[in-house]
């Protein structure tokens, strides 16, 4: 592994947080695949070697609980749904170059080798520990088959994880009051042997990983309070069936009775699928071997509520079994519909076939899910903001533009006229690929979308500009100049914007009379010449009517009251067993202040937009930074606690809101002039929409 720039010398293979094999995708979902997607088809448009792969997560209690209540065995329940998730990834040119799944053969076989070697290095111990049992049911709970009370916060708990709270990694034997799943009655804690893995001795490597870590920096950040409150050994054994058993001594075959916990073989599916990789295309065009246990770049695209699992449990395994550890981890924030969290018991969601059935082109999904906020923010579908980002700048903006000018083209000249690039528009081009480039190396897939929409904006200026339905008449040889710069500005959008959008850029490409697949281009392919004649093109996007989206918002509504009406009210827990994993929303909300205030004291609060200048910690602070604002009439410092929660190097660049009318204060010595505004123990920065002016005043 390097950290280079990309692209490196070394190949790369990013890998997706296994989809959960229990139950529909929708667009929540989809956010995280659709974002590994974007950024392996850039890895590769800058011209990395890059293998993109995945696989479905096969084991664990929630696939063994539904299978009972369906009657089916726990592997035929599983891989129904591995086959329609195969099925539906392409529908959204999510293009896995090999989806496997945690149950099959490959992966059992390195999960075993890599938990020998662990074994074998000393890191796995033997350990009595209590356990929840059923005396009903004469059965041991292992995970989702317990609940009750969390012991760090109290709140009602899995037992496997405080889904409802905390959110904390529950052992077994943690959780207090448990209850069985199965019957409804109180469990007993019964002693039995389980193995762990020792999560702790990797304390000062894990600390030291983190600082190499790239990617998004909750991914980092959100383990360093974990290491500094202590880590707990990992128990990776349960009581059940459904599994890959434990190597170890005991049956004929050298098993034991236990199996391993989901968390152990589902990560290890990143590796199984690799090799599945290179056996179907040979070792001489891609070696599994070169990332994960020799030189290469390895990112993990994942859901930010399996953090810990990638950034603690994950490179201890790989480091203490003498693997490659990764080089990054981006961690996609939530996925609200409305402003309010998706309920699957209710229907509300907007499914991944539904959307699809309604005719949308996928390519606009994509490029909401890739652009709409920085990919560990929280952001929010709505039909109504979903039309108005198609219709302004994918219709608006670079449609329009595209059209207009291959339209020209094909009119006047039979394609691309007889002229060479301008040195404006290289230089434009030039510069769109860097932002690219940049983008990606940021690990910022919304950037690199708003690359292209740039370029596309600056190709609309200079075709209004230069006018050249007037030129063609007044300066025949300038109003081909223009027309070629346009032309060459279509292609670069084709090349840039592929991995947002890679079957309407290969509409594109094949508008523009180009040869072969665009996907299989690198950013070279911007500044090359276009090929010569075309037709008269068809337009890229089509507008979404308002009443579309009145007649969709109705379906939602609908469809939300009829499934109200055959729930409880109970909230349903967004947990692993469901489809709201994802996009789960804090339960420990605090409760909306009763006390109102008027409108005229809101108005004497002076909220204004700014933009990090300067960010840099506070010294001697563990939580503080100091930053340098600007909003507009003004730079100010402001001292504000979220050194822990953000990379401070970066926020420089980042729009926020700031209370300017606070009373000044001193903070470990340190003047702070306003206030940022943040949400949540995460300090989720408040930014802006659009770009609004800086200074501009919040109302």
């Amino acid at each position: 592994m390097s950290h280079d720039e990309f692209p490196t010398d070394d190949p790369a293979v990013v890998t997706c947080g296994l989809p959960y094999a229990n139950g529909d995708l929708h667009v929540g979902h989809l956010r995280t695949y659709v974002g590994g997607d974007v950024y392996s088809r850039a890895l590769k448009t800058l011209g990395q070697q890059t293998v993109f792969v995945c696989g479905s997560d096969m084991h664990g209690t929630p696939v063994a609980v539904n299978a009972e209540q369906e009657g089916v065995s726990p592997e035929e329940f599983a891989l129904e749904w591995h086959e329609t998730y195969k099925e539906t990834f392409p529908r959204f040119d999510v293009d896995f170059d090999n989806y496997g799944h945690t149950h099959d053969a490959t992966n059992a076989e390195t999960t075993k080798s890599i938990v020998r070697a662990l074994d074998e290095a000393g890191h796995v111990y033997e350990k009595e520990i209590m356990v929840a049992y059923d005396p009903v049911e004469d059965q041991h709970l292992p995970d989702r088959y317990v609940e009750g009370t969390c012991p760090y916060c109290g709140e009602k708990a899995r037992g496997d994880e405080c889904d409802e709270g905390c959110q904390r990694h529950l052992e077994p034997g943690e959780i207090e009051e448990p209850v069985s799943t199965i019957t409804g009655n109180p469990a007993e804690y019964h002693e039995r042997s389980h193995k762990f893995f020792a999560v702790s001795a990797f304390e000062d490597y894990l600390s030291e990983f983190l600082d190499r870590l790239e990617g998004t920096s909750n991914a980092r950040n959100q383990p360093r309070e974990w290491i500094e409150s202590g880590l707990q050994d990992w128990c990776i054994t349960r009581d059940m069936d459904w599994g890959i058993d434990y190597p170890g001594e005991g049956d004929d075959d050298g098993e034991t009775d236990l199996v391993l916990y989901v968390w152990v073989d589902a990560p290890i599916e990143y590796i199984s699928s690799t090799k599945q990789y290179t056996e179907r295309v040979g070792s001489d065009t891609y070696d599994w071997e070169e990332p994960w246990r020799e030189d290469g770049e390895i990112v993990h695209v994942i859901g930010r509520d399996i953090i810990q699992h990638h950034s603690i449990f994950w490179p201890a395994m790989l480091n203490g079994a003498g693997y490659n550890e990764p080089r990054a981890i981006m961690a996609s924030g939530f996925v609200t519909l409305g402003g309010k969290g998706f309920s699957t018991s209710r229907d509300r969601a907007v499914w991944a076939d539904e959307y699809l059935d309604e005719g949308f082109h996928p390519d606009l999904l994509r490029y909401y899910l890739a652009t709409n906020g920085g990919f560990q923010q929280d952001v929010d579908f709505s039909w109504d903001k979903f039309r108005d980002r198609v219709n302004t700048e994918l219709v608006g903006t670079l449609g329009n533009f595209v059209y207009r000018s291959l339209l020209f083209a094909a009119r006047n000249y039979g394609g691309t006229p007889d002229a060479e690039v301008s040195e404006e528009v290289d230089d434009r081009i030039a510069e769109a690929v860097d932002e690219f480039t940049d983008a990606i190396n940021d690990y910022s897939i919304r950037e690199a979308g708003n690359a292209a929409i740039r370029l596309a904006q600056f190709g609309n200026e200079y075709i209004q500009r230069n006018e050249p339905w007037k030129l063609t008449d007044e300066d025949p040889e300038q109003a081909r100049q223009v027309i070629y710069d346009c032309v060459q500005i279509a292609k670069a959008l084709a090349v840039i914007f592929q991995p947002i959008a890679p079957e309407t850029c290969q509409r594109l490409w094949d508008q523009l009379g180009e040869d072969g697949e665009v996907a299989n281009t690198t950013v070279d392919a911007a500044h090359e010449a276009p090929q010569g004649s075309f037709e008269e093109p068809d337009e890229l996007f089509e507008k979404i009517e308002a009443e579309r989206v009145d007649e969709l918002n109705t379906k939602l509504e609908q469809r939300v009251e009829a499934a109200t009406a055959d729930e409880d009210d109970e909230d349903e827990s967004m947990t692993e067993d469901t489809d709201d994993d994802a996009d789960a929303q804090p339960a420990d909300l605090e409760p909306v202040v009763e006390d109102r205030i008027s409108f005229e004291e809101f108005q004497d609060i002076d909220l204004r937009v700014g933009e990090i200048k300067e960010a840099e910690p506070v010294e001697g602070a563990d939580k503080l930074a100091k930053l340098q604002v600007d909003i507009g009439v003004e730079v100010r410092q402001l001292v504000a606690g979220i050194k822990q929660l953000h990379d401070l190097e970066e926020l420089p660049g980042t729009r926020v809101i700031i209370v300017a009318n606070l009373e000044e204060a001193e903070l470990f010595g340190v003047e702070s002039n306003g206030m940022l505004l943040a949400a949540g123990d995460e300090a989720d920065i408040l930014t802006t929409h659009d770009d609004s002016a800086l200074g501009t005043r919040v109302q």
